[in-house]
């Protein structure tokens, strides 16, 4: 492309010898020529554009940055209060009584081994003198002292027609017991020894427990710190409360595994004190030993696994025995199959009657 000067100078060289002599013709030729050759010799300068501002680029990127902040407040948030309602649950009120069953039974209350939380109860009086033996019941998570869903009571009521005596009572933060946080295992186990505290002191004799599902780990735990306790019964238990949560945790958050559940797990601790890697009934189970657990787990249990005490029966099988029944759900054992479950249970407990305590 010519440049506008070089196209005026070629006009006005051409005008001129138009009008001009010959010999001024031949001139303006030579020179029109020439500047023609220099113009089309010298190089175009290039086109460029100015660069595009990036402030539009940065705005895009701060705006995605404060997205990413803004969910992540969010999964936090949430974490926090899920957080919370699983360690500060309603409570579940008692719907029954033992004397709707004929069952003759004391009011009772005693203080956590911890001494800062005051526990309620029921005991249940054997119907021969002096009892066989002396059974403590621990309830499940967000459960009471009659752990409706497993028929406590009616279970309860044979064991005492059949010469036991029973003490039913209420975790912290659960039924009419003081106490406003539920550890799922961590605090409840010194309920539980304050429970055997509270036999020990009130009727002297051989103890055996007898859990179900978060109360079935805490049994486990307990006994490995209490040698006082002969035997146990353990319904449906989880095998170790941080792995248990890090698979199972939605069933009982109601919400996706991923960012929530390794959120909750990192934040639980801060937010409560409470270390769900204490709450290890696998390791605990090496303490018990040699003294005998009856591990109960339905096949067909939805929110533990029968696979949790598959794992700790395997560890010690000369001493732990392992019934799985099957067609019922999570703690339903006794439920669904009452009369096997109680040939199973009585079976075990009058192997007991004949221990004495491990000496400390």
């Amino acid at each position: 492309m010519v440049p506008a000067i070089a196209l005026e100078s070629s006009y006005l060289a051409k005008a001129t010898l138009f009008y001009c002599p010959e010999e001024s013709k031949a001139s303006f030729k030579a020179s029109s020529k020439g500047l023609e050759r220099n113009v089309h010799m010298r190089p175009t300068p290039a086109i460029t554009r100015a660069p595009r501002p990036r402030s539009s680029f940065k705005r895009k990127g701060l705006w995605g940055a404060s997205i990413l902040i803004l969910l992540l407040i969010a999964c936090v948030g949430v974490s926090v209060y899920v957080g919370w309602k699983l360690t500060h649950p309603v409570r579940d009120t008692l719907k029954d009584t033992p004397e709707a069953h004929g069952i003759h039974f004391e009011q009772v209350e005693f203080q956590s081994r911890t001494n800062d939380v005051t526990l309620k109860g029921w005991f249940l009086e054997s119907e021969s003198s002096p009892a066989k033996l002396n059974i403590i019941m621990a309830h499940g998570y967000r459960k009471n002292r009659l752990q409706a869903d497993a028929e406590a009571l009616k279970l309860s009521k044979t064991l005492v027609d059949q010469g036991y005596n029973v003490l039913m009572f209420d975790f912290r933060n659960s039924g009419e017991s003081g106490g406003d946080v539920t550890s799922v295992g961590y605090l409840e186990k010194y309920d539980l020894l304050g429970a055997v505290d509270w036999m020990n002191a009130n009727h002297p004799g051989t103890i055996a427990l007898h859990g179900f599902s978060m109360g079935a780990t805490t049994a486990l735990i307990a006994a490995a710190e209490e040698p006082s306790i002969v035997g146990i019964v353990a319904d449906s238990p989880f095998n170790h409360l941080t792995r248990y949560l890090k698979e199972n945790l939605p069933v009982w958050s109601h919400l996706p595994n991923f960012p929530f559940t390794p959120l909750i797990l990192g934040i639980l601790p801060q937010l409560t004190g409470i270390d769900p890697d204490q709450v290890d009934g696998l390791s605990a189970v090496d303490r018990v030993y040699p003294r005998p657990i009856l591990f109960i787990h339905s096949t067909d249990d939805h929110s533990v696994p029968y696979s949790n005490s598959e794992t700790m029966w395997a560890k010690h099988p000369d001493r732990f025995e392992l019934w799985k029944p099957s067609g019922a759900d999570h703690v339903k054992s006794h439920a669904v199959h009452p009369k096997e479950y109680e040939e199973k249970v009585l079976q075990f407990y009058s192997r007991l009657e004949q221990h004495q305590p491990q000496q400390q």
